[in-house]
């Protein structure tokens, strides 16, 4: 026999610990006759899932014929919801192995004890339910008497865990005040705060770098007029406001007429060719498309996006102009798309590439022929089951149709796989060509939609260094290599340029 247990959390928090349940169980088996523990498996997680790492080794381990009984100290050990308790159970059943619980009387082999079981997991799941509203309820009367319900704290203000309300943090609060009189009485933009506040050494209460929308939080909290907020409904609360509620309101009004307030903000990155394929070689983060305005219009530009929020201070990467990138760009990777000598070294490296993957390929395949084999096998035990009265024909029907479900997916995939098996053919330099060509005439048809199509088809990636080195990274999917580094370019002029 087996024995599993399980918390949902921190064990030293536990009503029922791990140990506990341990001892209680040991108890038991030392008091039935002939029952011996060759197996112990254990949990530290809800009850709500299936999928456990410990109980899914119970259940593998059943299924493998490693004991005959599990024993819990309780059903809700195993399962909190019906459903889950109900997979189980049939897992347990099919595979010959009895369920019993050391503190609920109950016998799985006969109807009436399959009932009491349901009946108990039923239970399991209504005292879950009726937990959660319990403390969702519990927060929200807490919220409407202006307690603090948890969640990142405020600046300027610390929790107080006597009153269960926030209090002010003295050495914080100036600089929350500061940064509503910046912003509202010397309309300094949220932006434009951040980089002060960095430049003069001021880091959030994590410690990290200020940035625009960090400001923007700060300046649309309620709390810093008193009022808490939770699901929904905003609250007076316990404790006193930094700002006064006119300097609150204009700030709003602020926000909302430079279109700062976070729920109006619009980001329409369309217009950028290259946005989500550009990379910064000084600190790995994707360059973002942003707009400045000038005397001659507005201006597009990629930003390296550490840049853009905290500075250059954090990244001093060159904002690089769209328009001249973009042409720069496409005209570029053309130029490789129709260069015959390089997409013979692509055929080449394929060709290498091919040869190493076989492995890997046998080994895949290998195992979803075993895990088709393993679904036939629970398909025919479910069917002899059925045949044997063991299961009644809706519990098997829903299930086989399941498993069927498994069967098609698995099938679909070593389909998939035999049809590369038999298509392992060496790419032939022609057909790259032809290609590569294809994707170059609709690169060079300058339609938006169609060259974002082709450069994410093309699996492009940009590696920006500087200005005068940025170095395109493409793939002829035909090829099935995983693309290659195709040069450097750049937009100022470089003794390394190729």
């Amino acid at each position: 026999m087996a024995v599993y247990t399980r918390i949902s959390t921190d064990e030293d928090h536990q009503p029922f610990s791990l140990e506990a349940q341990q001892d209680r169980l040991d108890s038991y088996v030392k008091s039935q006759d002939n029952w011996d523990i060759v197996s112990r498996y254990e949990d530290q997680m809800t009850g709500s899932v299936i999928d456990r790492p410990g109980l899914q080794q119970a259940l593998s381990d059943a299924q493998k014929g490693r004991f005959d009984l599990l024993l819990v100290v309780r059903v809700d050990r195993l399962a909190r919801s019906v459903r889950a308790l109900a997979s189980i159970l049939e897992d347990l059943d099919l595979n010959g192995v009895a369920f019993r619980s050391a503190t609920e009387p109950f016998d799985t082999a006969s109807p009436a004890g399959r009932m009491m079981v349901q009946m108990l997991g039923v239970f399991a799941e209504f005292e879950r339910a009726t937990i959660i509203e319990r403390v969702i309820a519990g927060m929200e009367k807490k919220a409407s008497k202006g307690g603090w319900n948890g969640g990142s704290r405020p600046l300027g203000y610390d929790y107080d865990a006597t009153t269960g309300a926030l209090r002010v943090n003295e050495s914080e609060a100036p600089l929350v005040r500061e940064i509503f009189d910046l912003y509202t009485k010397k309309e300094i933009g949220s932006t434009s705060i951040a980089r002060l506040l960095d430049d003069r050494g001021d880091r959030t209460k994590n410690g990290g770098h200020w940035s625009g929308n960090s400001i923007r939080v700060i300046l649309s909290n309620t709390a810093y007029i008193g009022k808490v907020y939770f699901r929904g409904e905003t609250y007076a609360g316990q404790h006193p406001p930094l700002i006064p509620v006119e300097q609150f309101e204009q700030a709003q009004d602020l926000l909302d007429k430079r279109g700062e307030e976070p729920a109006k903000r619009r980001s329409n990155m369309s217009d950028f060719l290259f946005s989500g394929l550009l990379v910064c070689a000084k600190c790995e983060k994707h360059f973002v498309g942003t707009t400045a305005n000038g005397n001659g219009g507005v201006y597009r530009y990629y930003t390296c996006y550490s840049r853009f929020r905290y500075g250059t201070k954090v990244c001093d990467q060159q904002r690089l102009p769209a328009e001249q990138l973009e042409t720069m760009l496409i005209e570029y990777i053309v130029s490789k798309l129709r260069d015959g000598v390089l997409l013979d070294e692509s055929v080449g490296k394929a060709l290498v590439a091919l040869d190493k993957n076989v492995p890997d390929h046998e080994r895949e395949l290998a195992r979803v022929e075993a895990e088709i084999r393993d679904v036939h096998k629970k398909v025919d035990k479910y069917l002899q089951a059925f045949e044997k009265g063991v299961i009644d024909p809706d519990t098997c029907g829903s299930r086989l149709a399941e498993l069927r479900g498994q069967q098609s997916v698995l099938e679909a995939r070593r389909s998939e796989l035999t049809d590369v098996e038999h298509d392992r053919r060496p790419p032939r330099a022609e057909d790259a060509k032809r290609a590569a060509t294809a994707f170059a005439e609709q690169l060079e048809d300058k339609s938006i939609p169609r060259v974002k199509k082709v450069l994410k088809t093309l699996g492009t990636k940009i590696l920006v260094e500087s200005r005068s080195a940025i170095k395109p990274f493409i793939s002829v999917p035909l090829v099935r290599n995983k693309g290659s580094w195709v040069g450097a370019v750049g937009l100022e002029p470089t003794a390394d340029r190729l």
